[in-house]
């Protein structure tokens, strides 16, 4: 893996153990195919839209924005990141204004995202890139790039920060990738662990490693395997996992998670729901307690937490999936972030 430095900047601390506006942190078959019913399980309560009146329903974002991926930023602050130009929007979900504060070069793509508050730095994952790329989230500023594997071989997904480090998914590889957060944000070297156990199953029918949160103490990742509509734990030390056995997840849907406490909310893009999953206290299982639905909703990709409420981009995708697996939306395309109960 190769880093670059940006202005400048010292990159080096600790080694632990284009675009192609790819379908990244979403499902690659029809979205007919994932409209089927969910299968039985025991009666979770489904909700309707109900905002409480602090944040706005809905922000809109740039036409042909296409976002993808979502991060909490001060206050009612989010980012969010475009597949097909790796741009990155910052907005306001009190006032519905923002702007565009990453211009990336052309062939850019930016998936998962996640912002480090207290040290103003932004992570977007790279998609088929191969790359991850670290943003100044006051100013847009080039951080860091790096280079995880070849483009066109990975698909940087989504990513997971801990009170050290920052966690990647690769939907065409059983790797995690890691960079380590130092004091006042020095960044280190990437490292690669490759998965072992059951997350290392791979299958060729489409995206594999997807959404991926982390306990509160950073000891364990949790992932989402879309196309096998399962949930594993991994050690971010040794790459070892181990299945989370959970009822009633919808085939190919799984994209973006977050995790509270026990629970674990999960985006069911295509299938337009969100479900809340309350773990057991091992990690070993799960039950989904909620289905959140909402007329918003169009191909929600994943969330961001603000109190007792949820910001999801929507993605869109009934317009046509972005290539090279579908035609993308036509342009002219409206795109925007909505705001539901976490419940």
């Amino acid at each position: 893996m190769q880093q670059t430095p940006a202005g400048g900047l010292m990159i080096g601390r600790r080694g632990l153990v284009s675009l192609v506006a790819a379908v990244i942190a979403i499902s690659v078959p029809a979205v007919a195919a994932t409209a089927a019913a969910a299968p039985a399980m025991a009666a979770p309560t489904s909700y309707a839209h109900a905002t409480d009146g602090r944040l706005l329903d809905s922000v809109a974002l740039p036409v042909n924005f296409a976002p993808e991926g979502i991060a909490k930023g001060e206050g009612p602050t989010f980012y969010a990141a475009s597949l097909v130009t790796g741009d990155i929007y910052r907005g306001n979900l009190h006032t519905g204004t923002g702007e565009v504060l990453v211009h990336a070069p052309a062939g850019g793509s930016a998936v998962g995202l996640k912002a480090d508050d207290a040290d103003h730095l932004l992570f977007a994952c790279g998609g088929l890139t191969g790359t991850a790329h670290v943003y100044n989230s006051r100013t847009g500023a080039l951080v860091a790039r790096y280079q995880f594997a070849p483009n066109g071989t990975s698909l940087i997904n989504d990513v997971v920060l801990t009170a050290h480090e920052a966690y990647f998914t690769d939907s065409y590889n059983p790797d995690i990738y890691e960079i380590p957060i130092g004091p006042f944000g020095r960044l280190g070297r990437a490292v690669t662990i490759p998965l072992s156990g059951p997350a290392a199953a791979f299958s060729t029918a489409g995206l594999n490693l997807n959404g991926i949160a982390a306990t509160a103490d950073g000891n364990t990742l949790i992932v989402n395997n879309t196309v096998l509509d399962k949930l594993f734990t991994v050690n971010p030390v040794t790459g070892a996992s181990a299945p989370i056995n959970v009822a009633g997840l919808i085939p190919n849907s799984m994209d973006g998670m977050l995790l509270k406490g026990s629970s674990l909310w999960a985006v069911e893009n295509t299938a337009n729901t969100v479900i809340r999953v309350t773990l057991s206290h091992d990690l070993s299982s799960g039950t989904i307690t909620s289905t959140i639905t909402s007329p918003l909703f169009d191909d929600p990709t994943t969330a961001a937490m603000y109190g007792d409420e949820l910001a999801l981009p929507n993605g869109r995708y009934d317009l046509g999936l972005p290539p090279p697996f579908g035609p993308g939306a036509p342009p002219g395309t409206t795109f925007n972030v909505v705001v539901i109960p976490a419940y």
